[in-house]
């Protein structure tokens, strides 16, 4: 367990920016072009506007949060974005702020100070080769004395994650009375330390840490892989031996292209 540090007295406001973004990935299989366009309408409804709206006012609500101003958007032929600006709402005795793992969906306590949350999706397919990509991008930014890793589980749950990649950044400097600057104002080592054991258990986890700078980056990959996950129109017991394999090949190889950021030789 991370020790917290002795609370500072500031001088005036807490000026530090925690910003926490991140991308995740959902990876499939459509065997065929009309499986493939069926699979892009299927996200577009799944994950359009008014759904990523709820999905993020929850968050608001849960994080002890006002809502000031949202903005929504689908796009056409596919994607979607939304925004919501959120102001403090204090609630005595309900919210810890200090920087710490954060809930599940099914077990939501949190609080974020003054900020703005956003998400932006981008499904898409390869043109002849079956496999279809689903990519969320989501930012937390906070103003204060709260952390937005308090709502890292919680959306990382919220989506169907095959891939995440996180980055943590704490920016700027806040002063205590005595006039000294403090550029980041809780522990950290790693992102994962604000992750439930569920998720740490069912990814492999690689961490980019600049510590001098304050940043912090965590890439995850699911680490069991069950071929009838990752099929869309299509039947595991309808494929053949080899179809799987070949099939399986091309899904772990998308999954380690995106995990480690380069592109691999094409299969055998």
């Amino acid at each position: 367990m991370v020790k917290p540090f002795e609370k500072l007295k500031l001088h005036g406001f807490n000026n530090l920016t925690k910003s926490l973004s991140f991308s995740i990935y959902d990876i499939c299989y459509a065997q065929t072009e009309q499986d493939r366009q069926e699979y892009i309408s299927y996200i577009d409804e799944q994950y359009n506007a008014d759904r990523l709206t709820d999905i993020l006012s929850e968050v608001v609500d849960i994080i002890g949060a006002n809502i000031l101003n949202v903005a929504r958007q689908d796009y056409d032929p596919q994607g979607a974005s939304v925004t919501i600006l959120v102001c403090e709402e204090p609630i005595e005795g309900k919210h810890d702020n200090a920087a710490a793992p954060g809930p599940l969906p099914d077990a939501i306590v949190a609080h974020l100070d003054k900020s703005h949350i956003c998400v932006h999706t981008y499904p898409e397919h390869h043109p002849d080769g079956g496999i279809c990509t689903f990519r969320a991008d989501i930012e937390v930014s906070t103003c204060g004395v709260i952390s937005p890793l308090k709502a890292l589980n919680y959306l990382i749950h919220s989506f169907e994650s095959d891939i995440v990649t996180i980055d943590y950044r704490v920016r700027g400097f806040t002063r205590d009375v005595n006039g000294i600057k403090h550029y980041i104002d809780h522990p950290i080592h790693s992102i994962q330390n604000f992750m439930d054991d569920t998720t740490k258990n069912a990814f492999q986890m690689v961490d980019v840490n600049v510590y001098q700078e304050n940043l912090f980056h965590t890439k995850m990959m699911l680490k069991e892989f069950e071929l009838s996950n990752y099929l869309f129109g299509a039947s595991i017991d309808a494929l053949s031996d080899d179809e799987k394999r070949q099939i399986s090949k091309k899904v772990k190889r998308e999954m380690r292209e995106i995990f480690y950021g380069r592109n691999l030789p094409d299969l055998a």
